[in-house]
């Protein structure tokens, strides 16, 4: 226990002499996961995405199917904390979220644990009538189902 006292003292005083090694002296610090590793060119978008995702970059889609695929065990504390507010605690359970800033900053932090796939909604919204026979298909399409009316019958005359 002493000599490590004494082993980091000494190096603070060297530290502490020459100023010019303040950039390269790393003497106790841990530094596994800190955010400064993660290479910014990681978190700007690929020219290639819109076209490897269908999307089309004119008119986005305004809303995403977020499903998480990896575990959060052992990832940085920030992952884990963006992985609780986006909703995304238990594995394979689809979450949507808006296509906004807000949020897509918080899923490129992430994009390496999660799926993130377009909402499509090829019927369009529904209505509060038909939230009931509505259906979220893996592919990410929302369907809804609709019923069926029964017509008036009419009697014949004869």
């Amino acid at each position: 226990m002493m000599t490590g006292l004494c082993r980091s003292i000494s190096q603070l005083k060297i530290f502490l002499d020459n100023p010019a090694l303040s950039l390269t002296w790393t003497g106790c610090v841990r530094h596994k996961f800190t955010k400064s590793r993660i290479p910014d060119e990681a978190l700007q978008p690929q020219p290639g995405d819109h076209e490897k995702y269908g999307g089309d970059p004119e008119k986005p889609h305004k809303l995403y199917l977020v499903t998480r695929i990896k575990s959060g065990i052992g990832r940085p504390y920030w992952e884990k904390k963006t992985l609780e507010i986006l909703g995304l605690q238990k594995a394979h359970k689809a979450v949507v979220h808006k296509n906004i800033p807000a949020v897509n900053a918080k899923l490129k932090t992430i994009k390496h644990l999660v799926r993130i796939k377009p909402l499509k909604l090829p019927h369009g919204l529904p209505t509060e009538q038909d939230l009931s026979d509505t259906f979220l298909k893996s592919s990410g399409e929302l369907v809804i189902r609709k019923k069926l009316n029964p017509a008036e019958i009419k009697s014949v005359e004869s």
